[in-house]
């Protein structure tokens, strides 16, 4: 990992809203099933240790402990707002968490609309144990392909409303080119999304920061973004042209301030 990097602060996510079986923090360490191997991802000197670690890991490793971004000019920019100059000194090495399937990723943000991050993770948990694949302690998220051949009757047992069961097996039926995807341009990808039934521009937003670590994704409908962002910037009305303060680091911004407000910082 290239500095700076804090593992801490990094991995707070898998620790912050409870266990998440396909991203397990245990035993001060980060499990995630790739392939049909476990690794572990855990502190060491000058950086992490991840083993199994060879070609098909890295690329896992790198975009769970947010390896795409580069601090060093967001933190020379951030020097001029003093709200961001201060926490991105509290905030040191903070990369932020990168989901590294893109279907997961939709899968969890659909499991996510309207309930809290406690609930939604309860549920995704739910789902994963029963359509996943364990490996030693972590589970493989679940396939799409696995997905497709679910019933909306097992998801609303898990905790679905009959609503998002029917956007998970819909979208697992027929997922996107998630290669054409990550090609595209913000806004083309999020115009392919949102014809998808069940996802929406708050999921697409997403998808663009948590994913595809596009620099300038604000998700201006997240109700915690704009709840820190009001908290550190009184003055804030409309979330989403505020974002344009922070051009063209908006992805970076929403992070430092979302963890900022949940560790009060």
């Amino acid at each position: 990992m290239s500095e700076p990097f804090d593992f801490e602060l990094s991995t707070e996510r898998f620790r912050a809203f409870g266990p998440d079986l396909a991203n397990l923090w245990a035993d001060g360490a980060l499990h995630r099933v790739v392939g049909r191997r476990e690794v572990r991802i855990e502190p060491a000197r000058g950086g992490v240790r991840a083993e199994p670690l060879d070609a098909e890991t890295r690329p896992v490793v790198r975009k769970l402990l947010g390896a795409e971004f580069d601090l060093q000019p967001f933190y020379a920019w951030a020097r001029r707002d003093p709200v961001l100059r201060r926490l991105t000194k509290a905030l040191s090495g903070f990369r932020p968490p990168l989901a590294p399937d893109p279907f997961e990723t939709l899968v969890t943000s659909i499991t996510a609309q309207q309930v809290s991050l406690y609930a939604a993770f309860a549920i995704r948990n739910r789902l994963i144990e029963r359509f996943g694949r364990r490996a030693e302690q972590a589970y493989a998220f679940p396939t799409a392909r696995r997905l497709a051949r679910a019933s909306e009757e097992e998801l609303v047992a898990l905790g679905f409303s009959r609503r998002k069961a029917e956007y998970v097996t819909g979208l697992a039926a027929a997922p996107p080119d998630f290669e054409e995807l990550a090609s595209l341009p913000d806004e083309e990808v999020k115009a392919r999304l949102v014809q998808i039934r069940g996802l929406g521009e708050w999921t697409a937003d997403w998808f663009l920061a948590r994913h595809l670590a596009r620099p300038r994704a604000w998700p201006a409908g997240d109700l915690a973004l704009a709840k820190a962002v009001r908290a550190f910037y009184p003055e804030a009305e409309d979330i989403r042209a505020f974002g344009e303060r922070f051009e063209p680091f908006q992805n970076l911004s929403a992070h430092y301030l979302l963890v900022g407000a949940r560790l009060g910082t």
